[in-house]
């Protein structure tokens, strides 16, 4: 009667079973919850809290009255991101490629909002002068070097998401695409990462509504073509979750 929930833990990649009813996952992966949240919420949480949380703390090493950019800001990491950053006492700026969610963006706490072309470097330098000191990257290699002119000297840009669906980056060139005193660094979360007291607490926060968990769509398992077609649309603004009838 123990309700748990699982990290993916290398599923999907080094082993099967993200879609299936029943599957065996490494213990190191499975964390105890205790709440009475429903299972397409609670489902949406622990990658989620430990991809956010890790990217903020081993990633990026954030403190407060720093100042942080989340590239992809509409997505459930970056909404998640901005809400934990602002707790944690920073100032965030984060991009939309949609000028019509730039509403949404600043109601979920954003405090600069840019609209993204492709090339935001001199936007963001407009708000920031000197450079922002942190640099949250979910879109990946397709804007990773604009987002490194956008930190400045000493800060550090955390690439977590490939949102862009590009994995390798053409005619990368560290001495000339890392900016001097710029650091750039990844962040692909394992549950020894992620501390159950933690995890625990942020589901308690979203069950009493300190803390949201953005549902765009959920799906049973009999629709995940189509929930993979619309993920693939980009109309998305929070997470998408497939749900197993209870037997």
């Amino acid at each position: 009667g123990e309700k748990v929930a699982a990290l993916m833990g290398g599923m999907g990649r080094q082993f099967d079973g993200g879609y299936a009813e029943y599957t065996l996952v490494p213990a190191s992966s499975v964390f105890s919850i205790k709440t009475d949240l429903d299972w397409a919420t609670l489902g949406a949480i622990p990658e989620m809290f430990q991809t956010v949380w890790g990217s903020l703390t081993v990633g990026l090493e954030i403190q407060a009255g720093q100042t942080l950019l989340i590239r992809g800001g509409t997505s459930s990491i970056g909404m998640t991101t901005t809400r934990l950053a602002k707790e944690m006492g920073l100032t965030v700026l984060a991009t939309t490629r949609n000028p019509q969610k730039a509403d949404k963006l600043r109601a979920n706490g954003v405090d600069h909002v840019v609209i993204d072309d492709g090339r935001i470097h001199q936007k963001v330098c407009e708000i920031v002068p000197n450079g922002v000191d942190r640099v949250l990257e979910l879109v990946g290699t397709v804007t990773l070097r604009d987002s490194l002119k956008c930190a400045t000297v000493g800060g550090i840009v955390c690439m977590t998401g490939i949102l862009g669906n590009e994995w390798t980056m053409k005619d990368f060139t560290p001495m000339g695409d890392i900016p001097t005193g710029v650091k750039l660094t990844s962040y692909a979360g394992i549950a020894d990462y992620l501390d159950p007291q933690l995890l625990q607490k942020f589901v308690d926060d979203v069950a009493t509504g300190r803390q949201q968990v953005n549902l765009d769509r959920i799906f049973r398992i009999e629709e995940i073509q189509i929930a993979h077609r619309y993920m693939e649309s980009n109309q998305a603004t929070g997470k998408l979750v497939v749900v197993i009838d209870e037997k």
